[in-house]
């Protein structure tokens, strides 16, 4: 890969990330790690704090803080676990409508990017990204890091699947 490639591909990527937050403090008045804990949360397992703390890399006090934050926004309730001890996460009502909101947003925000390819341009860059994407061989760990913001109803063929129960575990 040239460093002219490199760099390109930086410049898109921040670009991308810029817009992804954008849209995610229009939506949620929040941005850091609290869109990715509603979308992770709403995969619908019913993580622990300490599970969803693995999954988006935070600190104990900083898991718990965010989902203080959450609950009292009304976007997530705190569950009986599978155990006495566990403490299971789950979205509410108005918390599943912001999740959707937050995945349909962060589409809306990444197409304006993509609106100069042709379909077959389109295709082209798919195919690209899936297989650099193939190329990591993540651990799974890693892979939950990556898809935590992921819409997994257009992810039909996820090149680096991500099981958010095995990481939880």
């Amino acid at each position: 890969m040239s460093d002219y490639t490199a760099n390109l591909l930086g410049v898109v990527s921040l670009a991308i990330a810029n817009r992804i937050e954008d849209a995610a403090r229009e939506i949620l008045n929040h941005v850091g790690e609290s869109p990715a804990a509603i979308v992770v949360i709403g995969y619908g397992f019913g993580p622990t704090n300490e599970q969803l703390r693995r999954t988006l890399n935070l600190s104990h006090p900083g898991a718990v803080r965010l989902v203080d934050r959450l609950a009292a926004d009304g976007l997530v309730e705190r569950r009986k676990g599978e155990d006495k001890r566990s403490v299971a996460l789950h979205l509410t009502e108005a918390g599943h409508a912001k999740r959707e909101a937050l995945l349909k947003g962060r589409l809306a925000a990444i197409r304006p990017m993509l609106d100069g390819l042709s379909p077959e341009d389109d295709e082209a860059l798919a195919g690209l990204l899936h297989k650099m994407l193939t190329a990591m061989d993540p651990p799974d760990a890693e892979r939950c890091r990556l898809c935590r913001l992921c819409d997994d109803s257009v992810c039909h063929t996820c090149p680096i699947p991500a099981d958010f129960r095995e990481e939880a575990a």
